[in-house]
């Protein structure tokens, strides 16, 4: 509870930058009440001063003022919902990009447990909650509560007795829609925070569409989904059944001071204690408060999964990111290549040890080749030199620096990557060979598809370089990603690659394309590779053997062979089968040849 009133107030802080739009907004919003309450007065006093005494210019001039009041308060009404929903829809703007700017920057260790579906929920439905009430709800709400003190302090300059008989009902209203209102919100928190479940439910199931109709699950998945609607469902009908039985008596309300108006004031007027034009006066000020009042009962509701909703999105923004830069962290540039692993040891989220005092040094324009068992801590070793993540103890430095004492965009400038299944987007061939270099010319583009063995695959494309990759690039073979991700890392032109060359879900004469690319843009950059294949490990300046984190044998591939241990087994289990179809097809080529 003690929270709530911060998470109003951040929201309103979104406003700040636009204290001219507010200024007007808010102008116009009291002016609009400010008139209306003028009316029942005007009313009056053509009741008391003009059908009593039957004075028509009385009530040509009332009528006049009537007019008069609805076109001010149609211009003030005007502003007020132009510039309420122009306010409404810049917060959304304001609020979304720092949502998406925070989950840019937070740490691979967030999303490895975070679901895509609950972030696009909260990027989505939870913002477009938000939106709707820090905007125009907000000015709503203010106009409201203006509303409610100006009929007050009318009614009470009316007739004092009168005005607290009717008021009694109106705070308890009011007291019973700031009830409503704590009551809802952590309702809508919980709706919310299904709807999260069930994105990432739809999410998940349209991502992997292809093994869901392959292994014919659509009724499973089908079931699934119903299961987590259905909870939603749930969780709002309690909310529905909350709204009924809370809106009945908000009415109810309004309809007991009219009573207690009519039941006391009547007499009252009929001895001449009240005008008649006074009573009706009061009774419009009450009326005034009818539509107001249910609204206030909305408002309330909107409030509350306003608060709701912003909880969740600040959760995100506000998460600290595990990867920060030092205040004076220095800019990498021309780098050599140099790279030293000190000491290393590395356990995600205080769990066991992943790397164990893992040391090594590379230098400039080497390859090494990080093999052993699922687990081992390859992929660690890799993620580490980028700053996906940070070791837990020791030091990874480049040309002697610790790539903890350099920004982590110039760090990651200086390195490329290409990964088993690269990740395409949904733009051009172009587009995404360019993704990490915007400013290159066709030209180079052109230059870096033909060196990835990747320019006529691209040609043979009726559109060519202009052609649109499908999702996640779902329209190229594995192959044809795997070579435009080559391209990318080309034209980027870093001095550190990172690579993992498994080859085996190509064909023969597709994996001989993809490793003429890798070999030149391997050539004269310091490469890491997480090696499947022989020939990757037979190149390799320097072979480390991980096992539980630990490098137990380091060496080449002669070396290494001429030993026994982990290398020599891994090379028999998988590696020499390899090695003879290598030899078995340079004996047949030798055997084609004439004689």
């Amino acid at each position: 509870m003690s929270n709530r009133p911060n998470v109003y107030r951040r929201l309103i802080g979104y406003l700040r930058p636009y204290l001219a739009r507010v200024s007007i907004g808010y102008a116009s919003m009291v002016s609009a009440t400010l008139l209306s309450l003028f009316v029942p007065q005007i009313i009056k006093g053509a009741i008391d001063r003009g059908l009593a005494a039957k004075d028509m210019k009385v009530l040509a001039l009332a009528a006049a003022l009537i007019l008069g009041v609805a076109v001010l308060r149609g211009v003030a009404s005007f502003g007020q919902r132009y510039f309420g929903l122009w306010l409404t829809h810049r917060v959304a703007f304001d609020l979304r990009n720092d949502f998406y700017d925070a989950v840019q920057h937070l740490p691979f260790s967030f999303h490895d447990q975070a679901q895509t579906g609950d972030l696009m929920s909260r990027a989505t439905s939870d913002i477009s909650e938000v939106e709707r009430f820090v905007g125009i709800g907000l000015m709503d709400l203010t106009a409201v509560l203006l509303l409610a003190s100006g009929v007050t302090v009318a009614m009470f300059a009316e007739n004092v007795q009168l005005a607290l008989l009717a008021m009694g009902p109106i705070i308890v209203l009011l007291f019973a829609t700031v009830r409503f209102g704590g009551k809802v919100r952590p309702m809508f928190k919980a709706v919310q925070e299904q709807m999260g479940a069930l994105s990432t439910a739809m999410q998940e199931s349209m991502t992997g569409v292809t093994v869901v109709k392959a292994f014919a699950r659509e009724p499973y998945e089908q079931e699934k989904f119903e299961k987590e609607n259905k909870a939603w469902f749930d969780r709002r009908y309690t909310v529905i059944r909350t709204w009924a039985n809370n809106w009945p008596f908000f009415t109810f309300l309004i309809g007991s001071s009219v009573f207690l108006l009519l039941w006391f004031g009547g007499p009252l007027a009929i001895e001449g204690g009240i005008t008649v034009g006074s009573l009706f006066a009061m009774l419009s000020y009450v009326l005034m408060l009818n539509g107001p009042a249910q609204r206030l009962g909305f408002l309330a509701n909107l409030a509350a999964t306003a608060g709701a909703s912003a909880t969740r999105v600040f959760t995100i923004i506000d998460m600290p990111s595990e990867i920060v830069e030092t205040e004076d962290a220095q800019e990498m540039s021309d780098i050599r290549g140099q790279v030293i692993f000190d000491n290393v040891s590395f356990a995600y989220q205080g769990g066991n040890r992943v790397l164990d005092r893992v040391s090594f040094r590379v230098e400039p324009g080497q390859t090494v080749a990080l093999i052993g068992p699922t687990g081992s801590g390859k992929s660690t070793v890799i993620n580490l030199l980028p700053r996906f993540y940070d070791p837990t103890e020791g030091r990874v430095l480049i040309d002697g620096v610790d790539i903890r004492d350099v920004t982590i965009h110039s760090l990651r400038r200086q390195i490329g990557m290409v990964l088993q299944n690269p990740f395409l987007f949904s733009a051009t061939i172009e587009e995404n060979i360019a993704y990490g270099h915007r400013d290159a010319t066709r030209e180079e583009i052109v230059a870096a598809a033909k060196a990835a063995n990747a320019h006529d695959f691209i040609m043979h494309f009726p559109e060519g370089y202009e052609t649109m990759v499908g999702e996640r690039g779902v329209t190229l073979s594995g192959g044809q990603r795997q070579r435009i991700a080559i391209a990318r890392a080309l034209l980027r032109d870093p001095k550190i690659l990172i690579l993992d060359d498994s080859t085996s879900s190509v064909d023969t004469e597709t994996e001989h394309l993809i490793q003429q690319a890798l070999e030149k843009l391997m050539a004269g950059r310091t490469s890491f590779v997480i090696a499947q294949r022989l020939l990757t490990l037979k190149n390799a300046d320097l072979i480390l053997v991980l096992d539980h984190g630990r490098i137990i044998q380091r060496g080449t591939h002669e070396t290494l062979l001429a030993q026994d241990g982990l290398y020599r087994e891994i090379y028999d289990l998988q590696l020499r089968d390899q090695e003879e179809f290598r030899k078995a097809t340079q004996v047949d080529a030798f055997d084609a040849e004439p004689r």
